[in-house]
């Protein structure tokens, strides 16, 4: 199946079984912006609580906030945001589509890679077990071919999006004969710059109203408040600050279902080094954060790091990591060395002193930033992509099962009585209401057994127990694993114990630490 194919299955699934709803729907939607559903509010505050307890509480130098979405409207000015938050955007006059011209550039890059990758797999079916990867990339003509054309675009788009160049953008665009994926045409208009904050006015009076920003990032919060956590907190350097929350940005090119949305969630944390030792840190954050991900048990090969060819102008070191989507490799996270931009501007721009006296050096500094900020939109659907299988079962049948990591399922048990009397439904509710305090449970008596398994296979629910007339008896169950489908005879008394241990962010954690 194409994964173009799977991917709008994905999307369906999402909304089919309560996990994402486009938002205002009975009014038509709003573009770009979604609901999160019974099931993807809980999907989503496992992802928030894996994050929040890996840093806050495996890190006794990291701390959390949770700071204000309404901010002074100087700070933006400070961090560069009002004059410098834009996207090169490019029209196509026929399609009457905008698109980002330097993702436009980026997937062209992409092509040759993947042009490279098929003559790759070609010759290794050719060859079979002699077949030596790195010798016949040094000397196949048309992979070399293909390397040449993709380095020298590389080094252009490198080049052009240092000022950025907009016309040279443009250029590009035209000499690799990029086309719209609508009219399939070349028509394009100039690049051109577009601001990406939303603006609101506070105040009661329009003519006193205060124009302020809806904030386009969460850092700035933590930066405005870096010294009164240091100085209430005790903390020394080098120590984080950790915040997720709300930001907004008026993206115009608004795509790929929840991976880009003018309304989203992130969980960011800043963490203050000494000058001179920010590389360093660097560097470990980024161990630090692949293996986060990695403990999700998906696999190395769907994650890899991305350096940036485009410093921002804060930055002296950033690197994405990047998670395989069905639509290609795509940024989840971001991990960058802001060096002392942010800090010194608010020094600048608010006439305070923020400097953090280090008493091992003697000596007051500004301190340099490292920062990890994930999407969590993005994240869920990462996880979402991954999970989702269609399998194909002995008896000819198909059911989807979302392979969820146990410690993010939304639901972690089904109870469910194997008829609905003689006493079934109510031991049912008995069992499920002394587990409810430990872990999220639900009680289903509706259909058969088998639809009702297939049901929870749907929403990623690791483990259902059955109970039948044998439980009235000897208080046993059935246990039912969502991924092997195996059924086991446990006691009632054992099922805290078995399923506690496996469904805990504790679980994910030790992974980890």
């Amino acid at each position: 199946m194409a994964q173009e194919d799977v991917f709008k299955k994905i999307v369906s699934h999402c909304k089919e079984y309560g996990f994402v709803f486009p938002s205002s729907e009975i009014y038509d939607g709003l573009a770009a912006v979604y609901d999160y559903a019974q099931n993807g509010v809980e999907l989503k505050n496992n992802i928030k609580q894996y994050w929040w307890k890996s840093m806050v509480l495996l890190h006794d130098n990291i701390v959390g906030i949770d700071s204000a979405i309404f901010m002074h409207p100087t700070i933006w000015k400070a961090s560069g945001h009002v004059d410098a938050f834009n996207d090169p955007l490019i029209d196509n006059r026929d399609s009457k589509k905008r698109y980002r011209a330097d993702n436009l550039i980026e997937e062209q890059i992409a092509k040759y890679d993947e042009k490279i990758q098929k003559e790759v797999a070609k010759a290794k079916k050719r060859f079979g077990d002699a077949f030596d990867e790195e010798q016949f990339m040094a000397t196949s003509q048309h992979v070399q071919d293909h390397i040449a054309k993709r380095d020298a675009l590389h080094e252009r788009y490198k080049a052009a999006m240092q000022g950025p160049d907009l016309a040279e953008l443009k250029q590009i665009i035209l000499d690799e004969g990029i086309v719209c994926p609508i009219s399939g045409t070349k028509n394009w208009t100039d690049v051109r710059q577009f601001n990406l904050m939303f603006s609101t006015e506070m105040g009661s009076m329009a003519d006193s109203a205060s124009k302020i920003y809806l904030r386009p990032e969460t850092a700035q919060g933590i930066f405005v408040n870096y010294l009164n956590v240091q100085k209430t907190g005790r903390m020394k350097i080098p120590f984080g600050i950790a915040q997720i929350g709300k930001a907004f940005r008026n993206e115009i090119v608004a795509r790929q279902f929840i991976f880009r949305m003018r309304e989203f969630e992130q969980m960011e944390m800043q963490f203050f080094v000494a000058p001179g030792t920010e590389m360093e840190w660097f560097k470990q954050w980024k161990k630090t954060r692949m293996a986060w991900h990695q403990a999700l048990g998906f696999g190395a090969e769907n994650y890899r790091f991305h350096d940036h060819d485009k410093l921002a102008h804060y930055a002296n070191a950033a690197t994405d990591i990047e998670f395989k989507m069905p639509f290609g490799f795509s940024e989840v996270e971001g991990i960058h060395s802001r060096t002392d931009f942010d800090l010194k501007q608010h020094e600048k721009f608010s006439g305070k002193q923020i400097k953090y006296f280090d008493p091992q050096r003697n000596e007051s500094y500004v301190p340099y930033v490292i920062e990890t900020s994930i999407g969590v939109d993005r994240m869920f659907l990462s996880v979402m992509c991954h999970s989702y299988c269609e399998e194909k079962l002995e008896n000819g049948e198909t059911r989807v099962v979302l392979r969820l990591p146990a410690a993010l399922a939304p639901v972690k048990l089904c109870v469910m009585p194997l008829v609905k009397k003689d006493g079934l439904p109510e031991k049912a509710q008995e069992i499920m209401n002394d587990l409810k305090f430990h872990f999220n449970c639900r009680y289903d008596e509706k259909d058969s057994v088998g639809k009702r398994y297939r049901r929870q296979d749907a929403i990623g629910t690791p483990y259902c127990v059955t109970v039948d007339y044998d439980t009235l008896k000897d208080d046993t169950v059935t246990l039912r694993f969502r991924d092997t489908m195996e059924q086991k005879r446990v006691k009632i008394s054992e099922l805290l114990g078995i399923i506690n241990d496996e469904v805990s962010i504790v679980s994910l954690l030790k992974k980890i630490q």
